[in-house]
């Protein structure tokens, strides 16, 4: 039973604060009641801490967007981590194209030029494939799960400490206004004419009367004041004491942007390795294929009526003049069939930069000169080349051998 009355007083003396802060909260959205501002710092803290929880969440969806595309995916991702467990395993977008292509070309024939092309093209896509799994699983551990650590986890506490911030502001402005209240009442009492007639007896019974319940009441807003003023005391004691604690939250906001900053290292760090990753597959690719048999080339490129030279891309251009039956193509072969016959050296112009892929590889700058030779039992489609004190081998088809 006493258990009982306990919960029914607390429960009476919850609903009385929360009816005092929504009286108190109307009043100051109607401008009837007087509102404690928070100091500058404090807003400046609170409004940083917004700022940076509505980036976070723009910039971690988005993130969530470049590395998984597929909503449908993303959406299954969600269901499964909340449910706590692994989503299935299923082949990415460039392991398909990849399985497929080595699939195409098992079927056209791995002995034909195009079947064995689409052979090593699946073959590098499935490794781009891979590094697509490193890169998303990296980014998730390193990038994705400290953002959202922070939206679900320190800001969570941030918007709980702020709510009773808010919730003792209230409070106090109430108690504020109460003792406000009492005063003005305890003044107009004062101010009462409490003067005796003195000519009828009646009167003067009255009137003592009159006084007594006046200094009663006098007594009762003084007392009334007196709880106020105490009140007031109390509220605002936890009114600074929750600001701190709210401030202290709000100021480790710069130790949460440092934290982001590192995490933020770790994501370009884990994009540039997997760019890197695909850029040398590809370059890995493009040397595969251009080591072709030239009647394959040919072969491929007999049905094609338009130029090549009109692709941008330098190393596009320089496979499709290999493989292009044209009169220069046929000078340039006989020039440099000529050049490996003989022990001599010619002077070449070149016609594309290229990147050397390793120290053995000579890079190349567009429209310089060089001196080429041949080395007996070098690749058929390379030369050696000489810059000054530089050499390394070079690609024939970055090459017009000069008269």
């Amino acid at each position: 039973m006493n258990i009982m009355d306990f919960n029914v007083k607390k429960l009476a003396a919850d609903a009385g604060t929360f009816l005092s802060r929504a009286v108190q909260f109307t009043e100051e959205k109607l401008g009837q009641a007087e509102k404690t501002e928070l100091d500058a710092h404090l807003e400046n803290l609170l409004s940083k801490a917004e700022c940076t929880k509505l980036w976070t969440e723009k910039i971690m969806k988005q993130t969530e967007v470049l590395l998984q595309p597929n909503p449908n995916a993303r959406i299954e991702e969600f269901v499964y981590e909340k449910l706590d467990r692994k989503a299935p395993s299923r082949m990415n977008n460039p392991e398909l194209l990849g399985q497929y292509m080595i699939d195409a070309g098992n079927e056209f024939g791995p002995g034909t030029a195009y079947g064995n092309a689409l052979i090593k093209c699946g073959e590098t896509q499935k490794r781009i494939g891979t590094a697509d799994r490193e890169l998303i699983q990296t980014s998730a551990i390193n990038f994705l799960t400290p953002l959202r650590n922070f939206i679900e986890g320190d800001y969570k506490t941030i918007t709980k400490e702020r709510k009773l911030l808010q919730n003792k502001r209230l409070d106090l402005d109430a108690a504020k206004t109460r003792l406000k209240k009492a005063k003005v009442v305890e003044a107009r009492a004062a101010q009462l004419n409490t003067s005796q007639p003195e000519e009828n007896n009646i009167m003067v019974n009255v009137s003592y009367v009159l006084n007594l319940l006046h200094v009663k009441w006098l007594k009762i807003w003084a007392e009334e004041v007196t709880k106020s003023e105490q009140e007031v005391r109390i509220t605002q004691s936890e009114f600074d004491r929750q600001a701190e604690i709210t401030r202290l939250l709000l100021e480790g906001i710069s130790s949460t942007h440092a934290h982001h900053l590192r995490c933020l290292n770790d994501f370009v760090e884990a994009q540039m390795t997997y760019y890197a990753q695909c850029y040398q597959y590809m370059l890995d690719l493009q040397k595969q294929l251009g080591s072709f048999p030239s009647t394959f080339l040919s072969n491929n490129n007999q049905s094609s009526s338009t130029p090549m030279q009109s692709v941008s891309t330098p190393s596009v251009l320089a496979s499709a003049s290999a493989s292009l039956p044209s009169v220069s193509n046929s000078i340039v072969t006989s020039g440099i069939s000529e050049l490996k016959s003989s022990s001599g050296s010619r002077k070449a112009r070149v016609l594309y930069d290229y990147d050397a892929a390793n120290s053995s590889e000579l890079s190349l700058l567009a429209d310089e000169v060089i001196t080429v030779y041949s080395i007996p039992g070098m690749d058929s489609d390379w030369l050696m080349g000489e810059r000054g004190n530089q050499k390394g081998k070079v690609p024939i088809t970055y090459l017009e051998l000069l008269n």
